[in-house]
């Protein structure tokens, strides 16, 4: 088969992979969605968690009747080629519109001054969230923050449209992530909702955290 840059292609045989809507209904060619497993699996997979099989039935069976739900989010093109965006907890819901910020992060980070970022979804009292892009220059690049926020938000727009709100990129040095090198998105999420949270073990650099708290509340 042909390969098409970002896809994992088709599925193998014995998977029917279906994409779902937030009611478990199939949807169409192109429409992002839950990437799920129509069951019954093929033969000895996926058959359990270890030594504890009520956490296999709620995290994988429970969320749709007749289901495997992976965890990711993804879409289906017309040829029936699957391309996975992102997991479902990177999905941010802007005025009724499920997004996803990986896709956005993908289109942050094209940006020819930026080493790499994070998008996560913020709490807004009207839109219930909007995305706020955090981003890393590329060593020795020097531009203005307020032309380069410009530029990101008007990037975002023209490829996934307005509906994305993407109105906001602040620049940091550095990013909060596990010594594995996984940027701490959900708790990058915590400290700009003002909400409390918890210093994972697996950090690298505690001192990012209090970096990334003064950036977004300089008060």
């Amino acid at each position: 088969m042909p390969i098409k840059a970002g896809s994992s292609t088709m599925p193998s045989p014995g998977f029917k992979v279906e994409i779902l809507n937030e009611l478990g209904e199939p949807v169409g060619a192109n429409q992002q969605g839950f990437v799920s497993l129509k069951r019954p699996l093929p033969p000895s997979c996926l058959t359990t968690v270890w030594r504890n099989h009520d956490r296999f039935d709620s995290g994988y069976l429970s969320q749709f009747e007749g289901y495997y739900v992976s965890g990711d989010g993804g879409y289906l093109d017309e040829d029936g080629y699957l391309f996975i965006m992102g997991r479902v907890d990177d999905v941010i819901n802007v005025a009724g519109h499920r997004l996803s910020t990986g896709e956005m992060e993908e289109i942050v980070g094209g940006h020819p001054a930026i080493a790499e970022c994070a998008v996560v979804g913020v709490h807004d009292d009207l839109k219930g969230q909007l995305p706020l892009g955090l981003v890393v220059l590329k060593d020795g690049v020097k531009v203005d923050s307020g032309a380069l926020e410009t530029e990101l938000v008007g990037k975002v727009r023209s490829e996934i449209g307005a509906v994305a709100c993407f109105k906001h990129a602040l620049v940091v040095d550095r990013l909060p992530k596990t010594r594995s090198g996984k940027i701490l998105r959900r708790v990058i999420r915590q400290i700009a909702d003002g909400e409390t949270y918890t210093v994972p073990s697996t950090i690298d650099d505690p001192a990012s955290l209090s970096e990334i708290e003064k950036a977004l509340h300089p008060s």
